[in-house]
């Protein structure tokens, strides 16, 4: 049975209103400062605004401030977009006294007129009438000053980095992208699954996780034999911060067949790479009477429609992105739409690297998994665009994905970008009962622990296939940063739960 059709990636520019929320939807909150009248006008509004000779009232934070004693010009900004909007202060109506505790990284609001700018690189401006100064920051110790800072440094300081033009950027658009995860499997009819956070099973196998107990770490009690008795720890039983909500998202789409999860996982790998975070995002799509082919075509429309998305709504923010960090970023992220997914088998790819003698820091063969640098080199140096490998040993893949005819291979499926290498891995799940049984005991996973699992098997079983997405991945190609720690708010990694 096939699969409804995907929506075209191609979607309409979305109007300003919607870009930016118009300030006159936003309760207005009574002020003793005068300003009560008057609704806050978001930057990303004013900036637009042809409404000259209008009174406005505009709060946020101070960029810069520089001038003369005759004229000052104050940089605000509210981070409803990247750019800041010129106050102009006329030091006639104004005490150097006044305008003192106006400082870079202080919050302010301002009530003047709208106007045409006659300086270059913005097209309006307000003229200042009145300041109402809501929090200071001393220079001499707000660290955010207007100079260089290194991402080390403001990863240190991530409860201010989201001030900086940088951050700010990336914020704007992992939200952009998180709403048009949503928007597209919404409008493809698919239905929003929360999977559990804590869980007693571990579907990749991989045993990294993090414990969630109870008991006394001092004194736990114990069994005869000396090991912890779980049994009496709050679940009855071993448990776990998830790894996947994949599990839980096959049991979903067993019964409305197309679904997706999209929320918070947990890997306790000591890595300290600049690829892994112990808490990131994954959308984890699960689709009843689809095969590898249908996971494929879904896989490669979804990412195309995001990458329009971005394009579409985040404009201003990549053209920053792309001038200060990577100036190709937005060719990649057009490279992404334009072109079709090369698509090919594991067993090829290898001989393909095998051929390249190229020298790899990992040597590549039959049977072992591709890392990084074989994944970027099918992309970037062999075939120039994104990549879907298919078909890889069974060895190496996890107990769910259905076997080949050949009993050596299964029907994974790994989606290789640019820059990234893996962004996407899935594949076709065994619907089989006695097959998936069998692997099961081939890798020694205990029965007991995946009882439900194996039920969906035995009643009303059917053909499925489905993905998993790194959102932080996903932000990390979109934005063009270095480092997964710098596109989320908050990283944790090993030896850093700060903030």
């Amino acid at each position: 049975m096939p699969p409804s059709s995907p929506i075209p990636y191609l979607s309409s520019r979305i109007s300003n209103a919607q870009r930016c929320p118009s300030s006159s939807k936003i309760p207005t909150f009574a002020k003793k400062s005068g300003m009560e009248h008057l609704r806050r006008n978001k930057v990303c509004d004013l900036l637009k605004s042809t409404e000259f000779g209008k009174e406005v009232l505009v709060k946020g934070w101070v960029r810069t401030r520089r001038g003369n004693k005759n004229v000052q010009f104050i940089a605000l900004n509210d981070g409803s977009i990247i750019h800041s909007i010129q106050v102009v202060i006329d030091m006639a109506n104004f005490s150097e006294e006044d305008l003192k505790p106006v400082t870079t990284g202080s919050c302010i609001a301002v009530k003047g007129i709208l106007v045409e700018s006659k300086g270059q690189g913005q097209s309006v401006e307000i003229q200042g009438r009145s300041i109402e100064i809501y929090g200071t920051a001393d220079p001499e110790t707000y660290p955010l000053q207007k100079k260089g800072h290194t991402m080390e440094f403001l990863r240190e300081i991530a409860h201010l980095r989201p001030r900086t033009n940088t951050f700010g950027a990336v914020l704007r658009i992992r939200h952009a992208m998180a709403y048009a995860i949503h928007k597209y499997y919404n409008d493809n009819g698919f239905f929003y699954l929360h999977t559990p956070i804590i869980t007693g099973s571990d579907a990749e196998g991989a045993g990294a996780m993090f414990r969630v107990s109870i008991l006394d770490p001092k004194n736990p009690p114990l069994k005869e034999d000396g090991q912890i008795d779980y049994s009496q720890d709050f679940f009855g039983k071993e448990t776990n911060l998830t790894v996947s909500g994949q599990l839980e998202g096959e049991l979903g789409a067993m019964a409305l067949s197309l679904v997706y999860t999209f929320g918070p996982t947990f890997r306790a790998e000591n890595s300290n790479t600049p690829r892994h975070l112990a808490e990131f995002w994954m959308i984890e799509p699960e689709m009843a009477f689809y095969d590898i082919k249908d996971n494929m075509d879904l896989a490669e429309d979804f990412l195309k429609y995001l990458m329009q998305y971005a394009l579409d709504h985040c404009i201003d923010d990549l053209e920053f992105l792309n001038k200060m960090y990577d100036n190709e970023l937005i060719a990649r992220l057009r490279q992404v739409i334009e072109n079709k997914f090369e698509r090919l088998t594991y067993t090829e790819a290898v001989e393909i690297l095998v051929a390249s003698n190229q020298k790899w820091e990992y040597p590549v063969s039959w049977g072992t998994d591709l890392q990084s640098e074989h994944e970027r080199y099918l992309v970037e140096k062999h075939f120039g665009k994104p990549v879907i490998l298919t078909d890889y040993p069974k060895d190496i893949k996890a107990f769910y994905m259905k076997q080949n005819p050949d009993g050596r291979t299964v029907r994974g499926m790994d989606v290789l970008f640019p820059k990234i290498g893996e962004i996407i891995g899935g594949s076709q799940r065994e619907e089989n009962l006695e097959a998936l049984t069998t692997r099961i005991r081939e890798m020694n996973i205990p029965e007991k622990d995946v009882w439900w699992y194996l039920d969906t098997r035995k009643f009303g079983t059917a053909p499925h296939s489905g993905f998993g997405l790194g959102f932080e991945r996903l932000i990390l190609f979109v934005t063009g940063m270095a480092n997964i720690r710098d596109v989320i708010p908050f990283p944790r990694t090993p030896k850093n739960a700060d903030f």
